[in-house]
Order: structure tokens, then C-alpha cells, then sequence
């Protein structure tokens, strides 16, 4: 990696400002200075360090966010706001991306982490990692729509999901249910309600592989998850054909 993209990953300032850095001399990697940005390091083998301090590197960073309303769940956009854009400055240099997607009118547990190869293990169909939510339905709930989760609803494009848990809180007009899934399809859970003559008005999601949402993290919040939290969520992926099933 090279110096410059190292120490600005590591919140050392821009592009622009580590090279000013740089120019000084106080940069060192195996105690020889260093001054060009394009000088390539290994920080897993070799010791940087800026004015005599030792640079800890990390690579991937992993976030724990209570997506809020309003925001998409992208890096970034022409138009509107996303996930990325409220992260702090510093968390951001790490480039991380959404873990999926949740609606915009969706809140709840969204992870946030620039680990691509975890990402894909959480995404992929193979895995069917499972991802439970809370939902307010305009409707009465009924015996016979769970029976129709547990067997597969046939969307309004002909797809049919794989069978989902449909837990019913209470019902009537209207209803308040839990529901896994182990896909991503797009609108996935609201179709799935559409399908069975009912709506979504309120959605939450309330775990990922079994990585429950952190009640104390308000809509808008984030923090990174700790390492048990991380260990638990690689050993569920590891293990998994639906673990949250």
C-alpha cells in the first residue's frame, strides 16, 4: 500500500496533507525516513510511525448503525442522503459500504464495514442468513397468511421467496407481526404483505445472522461493533444454512 493512502486511511489528513507531512521527514518506516507518497509499505510487517509514534493499521472497519428514515442505504448519491454520508469523517476515510440495503422508510440494524469477503458471505443466497423484522400491517394478520410464509409467496413479478417465519404479535385492523427472511429481494417484505392483500406501514429490522440491534443506539446512531459481537457474526456465517430460522 502506499504511504500516502496509508496514513490518510489512518486519519492522518487528505491526499494533500499527508504529502506536506511526508515532505517534513517526520515519517518513518523501520526507522528510515520516508518523504515519497509513492512509496509502498506492508503495515503488517513493517513499522510506521509519524513523529516517533507507532501507526496502529487496521484494514476493515465494522459498523453498527440504527439506520434512521430518510436515508438510503448506499455510498453516495446524486440526491439524496445515505447511510455513508452521516458517518464521522474519520470513518469514513475507511470507504466502508452498507451490508445490503434497507429501504429508505425502513429503519433499524444496518451493518457498515469495507470487509467485502464478509459482506459477500452475509449476501449470499448459498448462506441463507436470515434478517428479522418487525412490521406494523394495515390488516388483520391471519393463521392462513403464516402458512403462506411458511410455504413461499409468489410476489407480483411471478417470483416465489423461499419460506419465511411470520411470527403474529397481535391482529386486526391492525396487525403487528415478526417475519424472517433469507433474501434481499427489493421492497421484499412489503411484497410479500402485498401479495397477501395486506400493507406495510411501519418496517424495523431487528437482527442480521443473528446480530441483534442495539436497543441503546438511537435512529441515527452508530458505533463499531466490539469483538464479540464481530466473532459471533463470522462463527454464524461460518455455521450457517439459517441461522436466525
Amino acid at each position: 500500500m502506499r504511504i500516502d493512502k496509508l496514513l490518510a486511511n489512518m486519519g492522518y489528513g487528505t491526499r494533500k496533507e499527508v504529502k506536506k507531512i511526508l515532505k517534513t521527514g517526520i515519517v518513518r518506516v523501520d526507522a528510515t525516513p520516508i518523504k515519497d507518497p509513492k512509496t509502498h509499505v506492508n503495515p503488517e510487517t513493517q513499522e510506521v510511525t509519524v513523529h516517533g509514534e507507532v501507526v496502529e493499521y487496521r484494514q476493515y472497519i465494522y459498523l453498527v448503525m440504527n439506520k434512521p428514515q430518510g436515508l438510503i442505504s448506499a455510498t453516495e448519491d446524486a440526491e439524496e442522503m445515505t447511510v455513508v454520508d452521516i458517518l464521522e469523517p474519520d470513518d469514513q476515510l475507511f470507504e466502508p459500504f452498507p451490508v445490503g440495503r434497507l429501504d429508505k422508510d425502513t429503519e433499524g440494524l444496518l451493518i457498515i464495514t469495507n470487509d467485502g469477503k464478509l459482506t459477500h458471505q452475509l449476501l449470499s443466497p448459498k448462506k441463507g442468513i436470515g434478517k428479522r423484522y418487525f412490521a406494523v400491517i394495515e390488516g388483520e394478520v391471519t393463521e392462513e397468511d403464516r402458512k403462506t410464509f411458511e410455504q413461499g409467496v409468489t410476489l407480483d413479478d411471478g417470483y416465489v421467496t423461499k419460506p419465511a417465519t411470520l411470527d403474529i404479535l397481535s391482529s386486526g385492523s391492525t396487525s403487528e407481526i415478526e417475519v424472517v427472511i433469507t433474501e434481499g429481494k427489493y421492497h421484499q417484505v412489503k411484497r410479500m404483505f402485498e401479495s397477501v392483500g395486506k400493507k406495510v406501514t411501519f418496517l424495523k429490522r431487528l437482527s442480521m445472522a443473528g446480530l441483534e440491534l442495539d436497543e441503546d443506539l438511537e435512529p441515527g446512531e452508530y458505533r463499531e461493533m466490539n469483538d464479540e459481537e464481530l466473532s459471533f457474526l463470522r462463527e454464524q456465517v461460518a455455521q450457517s444454512k439459517n441461522s436466525d430460522m
